[in-house]
């Protein structure tokens, strides 16, 4: 008999760990699916409340929201949303209760669930489809939730939301965009948030510009001069260095009145020549202009309010950011974009798009690809197919977003992989390409000790499946199209 070695108890270790959080987690998810089953009673209670005081319909309410927050020291809006949310469960999706009671998804599912559920569920009560509609959405839903996150399961649910119950999502889209605005709440200490309720692709596409802007800003700012403010501001014949030309004997003299310093900062004196920065170079009082030192999250926040109060970042945000454009990417069936129906197109990663946006966007864009789709909704193509930039349309057609199991990162943050590696005779086609971000990507180096390194395969049908060191596979399908027929 083979004796085990010191690598196989450990790894025998690592797995039991994991295998216990596992199974943790589903204990947790079923003791979830309890508390909203005690949360129908309690609803059961308040309608029997409500019945014999009709008049004190809000109070009642407001008394039990207000308790069970309380008790479970839990937002007003949380405690509201699990209370809709059990309601939901138990009156229209079994299928979904039955999933949650078995620990198989969260309670995050079951909220994404249940908000995509509202569309099917209003068009059942106004006739619209068929009741029967529900347990296709249910079993739709559940293939994806049980096997995928929360965020992905949305999207999806979303989706299949939409092919069933067809253009009213469009309809609800229209109806919905005239509710945008715009609000400012103080949240003290000098600070408010500045929220804007904006048709989603919009919002789409100013978040990407955002993040594009400011990875642009953290790349560059090492590269920019520091920004030297004039010595007197009320004085129209103050000198800049940007006054100066560099053939011009005093712009060397500005320099001279600063040094800089041992971490990087430009130094100069304010008290050097009053208004004049050239005529006195020397003062034992000096001023440390930093680098820029902001957070990302913080240079984001910055170009914001540039941009809407001025139209154009400001100067300390450095050049070129002009050429900085938003991106999105939207599917669109060729006939929707002809005009000859309304079917609604798909605002990638993130749902339905009405098709007025989508054509509208047609309009302005050169780079559009056409997809050809399989009976299972799978990409199987694009038109003009070569292995260059059209192969990789077509990835970024079938992958969206990082392919390791749960990753949202979109494909234009992502990298091209050869799942078997190029050096070691992968080929470059399509079966054996997929896009992986930065993180994930890293997982698979071969400069990564074996005990730590990820391997990573493509099935003919695009599924990637992750083997760990541990030896688990964990598989991330191809994006499904919802078909609209």
């Amino acid at each position: 008999m083979a004796q085990r070695t010191d690598l196989d108890l450990d790894l025998e270790e690592r797995r039991r760990l994991l295998d216990e959080w596992v199974a943790t987690r589903r204990q947790i998810a079923a003791l979830e699916a309890k508390s909203y089953a005690l949360l129908v009673e309690r609803i059961s209670v308040h309608d029997a409340d409500v019945s014999e005081n009709p008049h004190h319909r809000d109070a009642i309410y407001r008394s039990m929201i207000a308790e069970h927050s309380a008790a479970g020291h839990i937002p007003k809006g949380s405690v509201e949303y699990a209370f809709t949310d059990a309601r939901t469960l138990t009156r229209a999706l079994p299928a979904v209760h039955a999933t949650f009671a078995a620990g198989a998804i969260t309670a995050r599912h079951v909220r994404e669930i249940v908000r995509a559920s509202e569309i099917v569920d209003d068009a059942i009560r106004d006739g619209r489809v068929e009741p029967a509609t529900m347990s296709l959405y249910e079993t739709a839903v559940l293939v994806v939730a049980e096997q995928d996150t929360a965020q992905r399961t949305k999207i999806h649910a979303r989706q299949v939301a939409a092919a069933l119950v067809g253009e009213t999502v469009v309809e609800r889209q229209r109806r919905f965009a005239a509710e945008r605005c715009v609000t400012v709440k103080s949240v003290d200490d000098g600070l408010a948030v500045l929220t804007a309720i904006l048709p989603e692709w919009v919002a789409v596409a100013i978040s990407d510009r955002l993040t594009r802007m400011a990875r642009h800003i953290a790349r560059t700012r090492g590269e920019r001069e520091p920004i030297l403010e004039s010595l007197d501001d009320d004085c129209e014949n103050a000198l800049h260095l940007s006054d100066l030309s560099p053939e011009d004997p005093r712009y060397d003299a500005y320099f001279e009145a600063g040094v800089i310093a041992a971490d990087g900062t430009f130094v100069t004196d304010p008290l050097a020549g009053l208004i004049d920065p050239l005529t006195d170079p020397a003062s034992p009082d000096l001023e440390h202009l930093s680098g820029d030192t902001r957070t990302f999250d913080q240079i984001r926040a910055d170009l914001l309010s540039d941009l809407l109060l001025s139209s154009d970042p400001s100067e300390a945000n450095g050049a070129g950011l002009e050429n900085v454009s938003a991106r999105i990417q939207v599917t669109v069936a060729a006939s929707t974009l002809a005009g000859d129906d309304d079917r609604p197109a798909e605002l990638d990663g993130h749902g339905p798009l009405d098709p007025d946006v989508a054509r509208g966007l047609a309009g302005r864009c050169t780079g559009w690809s056409r997809l050809f789709l399989s009976s299972t909704g799978l990409v199987t193509e694009t038109d003009a197919y070569s292995p260059t930039e059209q192969m990789r349309r077509f990835l970024r057609a079938r992958d969206q977003h990082c392919r390791f199991p749960g990753c949202r990162m979109p494909v234009h943050r992502c990298e091209i992989d050869h799942n078997h590696d190029h050096a070691r005779g992968g080929r470059t086609r399509i079966d054996n390409l997929s896009h992986f971000c930065t993180t994930h990507h890293s997982l698979k180096h071969p400069d990564i000790d074996e005990r730590h390194r990820w391997k990573a395969r493509q099935a003919p049908d695009g599924s990637i499946t992750w083997t760990s060191p541990l030896g688990r596979d964990y598989v991330d399908p191809p994006r499904r199209r919802v078909m609209f027929v």
